[in-house]
């Protein structure tokens, strides 16, 4: 062999040896991010691999990118509303493409602040297609074609979840819309036909209405949101409804036919497939939100000795360890609640179990908001769950209008509730519905990690005049009991 023939060999070798990473992440949602620039900033060698998003979905296509548009529902709300706070408003109208450059600069300047930090921490973020070739060991596809083979002492996977179309004839030939081309449009829709009541669904509902959509929302269920307590579901279907927007339940889709964006027919069949109503509704566009699947397809998981459940999602223990040795999954393609703050709670489960420590994601508490206007927010049991569980347990509720902070604000609707324990003072579960409930969810959230009683809230001093301050009118009102015979054998509602 000349010497030339063997360079040229030596650097083939060199090309297909992998480089090596203390932790390699495929997938760079926000707890990937969490964990890059945390595992990182301790000293270790990290590689994030994502295809498209820097900080994955949360930042750029759902919970922020939503959440802005929503607020800018909000605004044109209290514009249409101006005359009830003595301002005088002649008109206005809809910008469209500016809400949506609005969402498009915050999201830049996100990706900017990440990027940042990444650059910070030292981790490395790099784009493309990531798929193990084998245990532990990572290919990654370039933009230009060209491939790096990464290996992990560690492997964290946390490619996500994806909005998934459900099997009504000529749907995906009708290009619906996702939230991901909601959150796009530079146009009001005329007439927006949802499918699916749950989060999704409810928000942009809203949010379109309140631009000036006509807006009709279809659920197979007999209740929005139908998994919350009847009077929850029945406060967010009039809250909807009190906005002139059409809602459908017990509603099966048939077929869609034509073109979203352009023009769209729905088939709906409502209450029951024998003595159902069939109805044709034409709209502009249609949205489809009626859940998500796990993104596992592509990945080489079988390869690294990583097995599915029979749902898809990656089969995890309670430490988000996989079938693979030193392979983890964090997030929603885990199976994890389909929450930003989980994945976040997940990485630190991964990162204690990485250096030492024994966490586990066995009784965590899983807080949630419904980022409709106004607000809904629980954590712990709701009272459909207790039921269903025989729990006894003391009910206090309020209506919205008990809170002053509220009346300065002009938005009493809605109510908070608590149930405490029948023969203690523990808080087993609370639920908002009314302006600032994410933010009053925190307070209670609190007491229960810190094991305080009802009563801790109802005497606290707390600044006046504040929404917060709303639970001591909640725990010093009179309590309803239900006990274990009235409540034992109730069920749950179906999803």
């Amino acid at each position: 062999m000349t010497r030339t023939e063997s360079t040229s060999s030596a650097q083939v070798l060199k090309k297909t040896q992998p480089e090596e990473f203390d932790l390699v992440i495929l997938g760079g949602g926000t707890g990937s991010t969490v964990a890059a620039w945390t595992f990182a900033g301790e000293g270790k060698k990290v590689a994030v691999v994502d295809r498209k998003y820097i900080g994955g979905s949360c930042p750029n296509i759902a919970c922020l990118p939503s959440k802005n548009i929503i607020h800018s529902a909000k605004v044109v709300d209290y514009v249409r509303r101006s005359k009830e706070f003595g301002i005088t408003c002649d008109g206005f109208a809809i910008d469209m493409s500016g809400v949506r450059d609005r969402k498009r600069k915050m999201v830049s300047g996100l990706n900017e602040m990440y990027l940042d930090n990444y650059k910070k921490t030292g981790a490395e973020f790099i784009c493309g297609t990531g798929r193990f070739l084998a245990p532990r060991t990572v290919e990654v596809t370039l933009a230009d074609g060209t491939t790096r083979q990464l290996r992990g002492a560690n492997v964290i996977v946390s490619t996500g979840t994806r909005a998934t179309l459900e099997k009504i004839p000529d749907l995906a030939e009708a290009q619906p819309l996702t939230h991901i081309e909601a959150l796009e449009l530079g146009q009001v829709p005329e007439h927006l036909l949802v499918i699916g009541g749950g989060y999704v669904g409810v928000e942009l509902a809203q949010a379109m209405r309140r631009f000036g959509s006509k807006v009709t929302v279809f659920d197979r269920n007999a209740r929005l949101m139908a998994r919350e307590d009847p009077d929850v579901c029945d406060a967010l279907r009039c809250l909807l409804a009190d906005e002139g927007i059409d809602i459908l339940l017990n509603a099966r889709i048939k077929q869609v036919s034509g073109k979203s964006g352009d023009s769209v027919s729905v088939v709906v069949v409502q209450n029951g497939e024998q003595n159902g109503i069939e109805k044709v509704l034409k709209g502009s566009h249609v949205l489809v939100a009626t859940g998500r699947i796990p993104n596992t397809e592509g990945l080489g998981l079988e390869l690294a000795g990583v097995e599915l459940t029979d749902r898809g999602y990656v089969k995890v223990d309670e430490r988000l360890q996989t079938t693979a040795p030193g392979v983890w999954a964090i997030g929603e393609v885990a199976g994890s609640p389909q929450f930003t703050h989980i994945s976040i709670d997940d990485f630190r489960v991964v990162h204690s179990n990485l250096t030492g420590g024994n966490r586990v994601t066995t009784g965590r508490q899983v807080p949630y908001c419904l980022f409709t206007d106004p607000e809904l927010a629980r954590i712990g049991l709701s009272e459909t769950e207790a039921m269903a569980r025989g729990i006894a347990y003391r009910l206090f509720k309020v209506p919205m209008e008990t809170n002053l902070r509220a009346h300065t604000l002009s938005e009493t609707r809605g109510f908070v509730k608590a149930l405490v324990e029948a023969d203690s003072d523990r808080i087993l579960g609370f639920t908002a519905f009314g302006a600032g409930a994410g933010e009053t969810l925190a307070a209670v959230q609190i007491a229960m990690i810190a094991g305080l009683p009802y009563t801790a809230l109802r005497d606290a001093v707390l600044t006046h005049p504040t929404l917060v301050e709303g639970l001591t009118s909640l725990f010093s009102s009179a309590s309803s009991a239900h006990n274990v015979a009235e409540t034992r054998g109730a069920q749950i509602p179906a999803a």
